[in-house]
């Protein structure tokens, strides 16, 4: 339970830090899709700021969907990893290795973006609802409203939309950010002595990996949460695979990596904040254990 506090913990307090580079993040996606040629994120932000009344307040939309969303997802993913290693170290009486990291992280990742789909969901609906028509606007009041509405409208599976590139992107992000950081900072030892500075340093080659290879997974999540029945009756896309084909023939397949920049700059604080208090409370548990 001690990891799984933990976990949540330094997710939620990284997800407040960097809750606006999300915003901006969904924001750049969602303008690709629409054909916008101009994705630079300064200039997004100061139009965003001047067309929402000139308020701060409009870049912390859907805070409360991405604090629950930590609260599963993080909690999820960072305490099935750490009670797997501290399994593993137990019982082998060593480190684990590259392979079985590799698939502690693939396994908790998976697991984590199931249990956090729901608010996810909420989360990215919540966020890109500024780019629709005001009479198309779903103006969610909260991450709970959210919730009930679309259960209520779309049925209870709708919470799970997206869940496939979702899986995916969690496994992926999960894997480039545990296995990187845990080998980056085992390097380290030799040429830094201070734990905490081996933390933020392998926390920012991790969040680069992370950045590179989840953003495409990333980028179809967010197509497929927000997405709304068109004029037509249909769906603009039929499922994961629809949705990369529709997006590289629309957008160019490099799109998929649109807004790497801004992914990074949200990434890679998210990654130092969330792995080095993380990485912290572990060792101040770990003290108070043999105290």
């Amino acid at each position: 339970m001690q990891n799984f506090l933990i976990g949540g913990a330094s997710g939620m307090i990284a997800t407040t830090v960097i809750q606006p580079i999300d915003f901006l993040k969904v924001q750049i996606q969602v303008r690709s899709e629409m054909g916008s040629k101009d994705l630079n994120p300064l200039k997004i932000a100061k139009e965003i700021y001047s067309s929402e009344g000139r308020s701060y307040r409009v870049f912390y939309r859907g805070l409360d969907s991405a604090l629950l969303r930590q609260l599963f997802y993080t909690s999820t993913r960072l305490g099935l990893f750490y009670n797997i290693k501290d399994y593993l170290v137990k019982k082998n009486k060593r480190e684990p290795n590259l392979f079985e990291n590799t698939a502690a992280s693939l396994f908790s990742g998976a697991v984590g973006s199931i249990v956090g789909n729901p608010a996810d969901l909420a989360l990215i609906r919540m966020q890109s609802d500024n780019n629709l028509p005001l009479s198309e606007r779903r103006n969610y009041k909260n991450v709970f409203d959210a919730i009930i509405r679309i259960v209520r409208e779309e049925g209870v599976s709708t919470l799970w939309r997206g869940s496939t590139p979702t899986v995916v992107r969690a496994m992926v992000m999960n894997f480039s950010l545990l296995v990187p950081f845990e080998a980056v900072k085992k390097q380290l030892v030799p040429y830094v002595a201070d734990n905490k500075y081996r933390s933020i340093l392998a926390s920012l080659v991790a969040g680069g990996c992370a950045s590179f290879f989840a953003l495409p997974f990333d980028n179809i999540k967010t197509k497929l949460q927000k997405m709304k029945v068109g004029a037509d009756g249909k769906m603009p896309y039929k499922g994961v695979f629809d949705c990369i084909r529709v997006s590289a023939r629309n957008e160019g397949i490099a799109k998929l990596w649109v807004g790497l920049n801004t992914f990074y700059v949200r990434v890679a604080p998210h990654a130092i904040i969330s792995l080095v208090v993380n990485d912290l409370l572990r060792q101040l548990a770990l003290k108070q254990k043999k105290n």
